[in-house]
């Protein structure tokens, strides 16, 4: 992001003065643009309503079970009865994942209204309040007799990231239309940070980065400027070694440069990427256009050098981080969940100040490769970190039981840190929210589905208008404008960078140019007025930048936004998986789901007693197969399989 676009933002300050749900974000009348909320884009069929529907049926309902079983709500009805003494269950941040597991059922909610779901919220959020304290102070873990003190071990034991996730809870309810219990306990807590951590109070952050970005949500929601201050007091803190790093260092922490000097995200992936997320909203709130460009650039950066072809960040497992420019073994990923949620929230951010697509590029990628590789097909299952490359079957896992976070062989239902499951929860309650756009003369379409738009513009102008497309299986897009009047506005559709050869019909059967990212029709609508895009979706070769060497002699294959993956269960048992190569000079074909590719079967002569030799081994090539590959994002719902992403070629002019 230059400075040209982000001058554009700030002069686009005054403009609109409206604000908007955005899922995991809420747009403040201070971005370029405003996000569409819940109550202004529903979805209505299609790819996205199948997820929210696994998302409401199943995995919302999954974890609340798993929460109370395992006593991590129950800390609070403890805390709340003074008993929590030597009884406290679950690691000490467990309390985030209620926060979240509650943010998920007010974006439900909100979503679909349904009495049982609200019955069930009212009566953790009442489990909750109960165990606040007078001043607003608010953790199973910390503050309680038998326990440490509180704030007593900030760089490990995530107090205040806690308290940013029941902030964030609280505004999806508030933007879902309600001001009740939760607000009012989440209003305390923020208080309680204003008088604890303030400019007069402790001078210190968490170890864990999230509340930067609550508290302003929390300040646009509900328009005090108290919270935002605070979240930059946190931002600028960052980097000055008020963090205990211990053996861990300062980078894992992200407090190793002030933000505004850091040029590309590192240390652990999720912390480094909502600290990106919180200082972008106070730049955004302050107009500083120092701090957004910093943020930008960090982006930009950690997309070109240290992001996976699913979207995926974080390469090592020690730390869960970032690794170095273009380390980014796909069989050591580790591109955790939570990292892909962050990582949509940063872009949307971004989105949102600049316009510019490619932050939409990228959130789509990641939603559809990394975020929903985590659940598994029936909601009851998750990873944590998600490989690109399993070289033997997952075990199968005791559903019974809890587990550690970092196996990627097979979905587990429950982990001993299990972040993950919320998240997604969460993600997939606000999907909507991610969709579209607008500013003060039109609308523009973000992502692709089944969903009908009915919000008005900045000077009354109301729009509404339906979308249906197959995506992302099939590139066809209608968009029909409905209403009672014609209005004139701007619609702005994003061509995904993956589209090459994108058309767009208009209203009158005119072609409507394509211009880099987006097309763009002005006029004034008429009700019934369609226009028609289609998006190829063609099968495509995908090669690595040459600087991943552990990528060298392999391609990947996508199919539209998709990312295809080669699971051994899809090959004859008499097909050795690790003998394969693509053969490049036959043309993938797309499948409903997926690509058919050719495949040769080749050996190489090797010393049994090696794996090298001093010479070029000989290869022989014993056949050909056709193998279907599908979604990276459906591996393993079959049951343990080897799998592998970056899949070895032939090359074109072999024999």
């Amino acid at each position: 992001m230059g400075n040209e676009a982000l001058a554009q933002a700030t002069a686009a300050f005054s403009r609109d003065g409206s604000s908007a749900a955005t899922g995991n974000v809420v747009s403040s009348g201070k971005s370029r643009f405003r996000g569409l909320g819940v109550h202004e884009l529903a979805i209505t069929g299609g790819f996205w309503q199948q997820k929210q529907q696994l998302n409401a049926e199943s995995i919302i309902a999954h974890c609340e079970q798993w929460m109370e079983r395992i006593g991590w709500l129950a800390n609070f009805d403890l805390v709340a009865a003074g008993a929590i003494a030597g009884s406290h269950r679950g690691i000490e941040f467990v309390d985030s994942e209620v926060y979240k597991l509650l943010e998920a059922m007010a974006w439900e909610l909100g979503r679909m209204p349904d009495a049982a779901l609200e019955a069930r919220f009212d009566a953790i959020v009442r489990r909750v309040a109960a165990a606040q304290s007078a001043d607003g102070y608010l953790n199973t873990s910390f503050g309680h007799p038998g326990e440490p003190a509180r704030y007593s071990n900030l760089a490990d034991g995530h107090e205040l990231y806690c308290f940013g996730h029941l902030l964030q809870a609280a505004v999806a309810r508030i933007r879902t239309g309600h001001d009740d219990l939760l607000v009012s306990v989440a209003r305390r807590a923020a208080d309680h940070l204003v008088a604890e951590f303030g400019e007069d109070g402790r001078d210190a952050v968490c170890g864990h980065p999230e509340i930067e970005m609550a508290l302003v949500e929390l300040g646009r929601a509900l328009d005090d400027r108290r919270y935002v201050e605070l979240a930059a007091l946190f931002v600028e803190r960052r980097g000055h070694g008020l963090v205990d790093s211990g053996s861990k260092g300062s980078v894992y922490y992200v407090d190793d440069l002030p933000v505004r000097d850091a040029r590309v995200l590192r240390g652990h992936a999720v912390r480094a990427l909502y600290l990106a997320a919180g200082a972008l909203d106070v730049a955004t709130e302050q107009a500083d256009i120092q701090l957004a460009s910093a943020v930008a650039e960090q982006w930009s950066n950690t997309t070109r050098a240290r992001s996976y072809v699913t979207g995926g960040m974080g390469a090592r497992h020690e730390d869960e981080s970032f690794g170095l420019d273009w380390e980014l073994p796909p069989d050591r990923a580790y591109a955790e969940t939570c990292a892909g949620v962050a990582s949509v929230m940063l872009s949307w951010r971004l989105l949102l100040t600049t316009g510019d697509d490619k932050y939409s590029d990228l959130i789509e990628r990641t939603l559809l490769n990394n975020v929903l590789a985590s659940p598994r097909e029936d909601g009851h299952a998750f990873f944590y970190a998600n490989t690109l490359h399993m070289r033997e079957p997952g075990r199968v896992v005791d559903e019974t039981q809890v587990q550690e976070r970092a196996d990627s062989g097979m979905r587990a239902p429950w982990f001993s840190v299990s972040c993950c499951p919320t998240n997604v929860a969460r993600t997939l309650a606000s999907v909507s929210c991610y969709f579209a756009t607008a500013d003060g003369d039109g609308i523009q379409l973000r992502q692709y589905g089944d969903y009908d738009v009915a919000t008005t513009l900045g000077d009354d102008k109301r729009v509404s208008m339906s979308v249906r497309s197959g995506l992302p299986f099939d590139g066809g897009v209608d968009i029909e404008i409905t209403g009672e009047r014609p209005t004139e506005f701007t619609l702005a559709l994003r061509i995904p960078a993956w589209a090459t050869g994108a058309t767009v019909t208009g209203p009158d059967g005119e072609d409507v140019p394509v211009a880099g990212s987006q097309a763009t029709v002005r006029r004034v609508f008429q009700p019934g007025d369609r226009i028609r895009m289609s998006l190829p979706t063609a099968p495509k070769i995908i090669w690595p930048h040459p600087h991943v060497d552990a990528n060298r002699g392999q391609v990947a294959v996508e199919r539209g936004p998709l990312v295809l993956a080669l699971e051994s269960v899809d090959l004859p048992s008499s097909v050795p998986f690790d003998d394969l190569e693509l053969d490049l000079a036959a043309t993938p074909r797309a499948t409903t789901r997926g690509a058919i590719v050719t495949m040769k079967m080749v050996a190489a002569a090797l010393d049994a007693e090696a794996p090298y030799a001093t010479h070029e081994p000989a290869a022989r090539e014993f056949g050909s197969v056709d193998v279907e590959l599908h979604p990276y994002s459906e591996w393993a719902n079959r049951g343990p399989s080897r799998m592998r992403v970056w899949i070895p070629h032939r090359p074109i002019d072999s024999p």
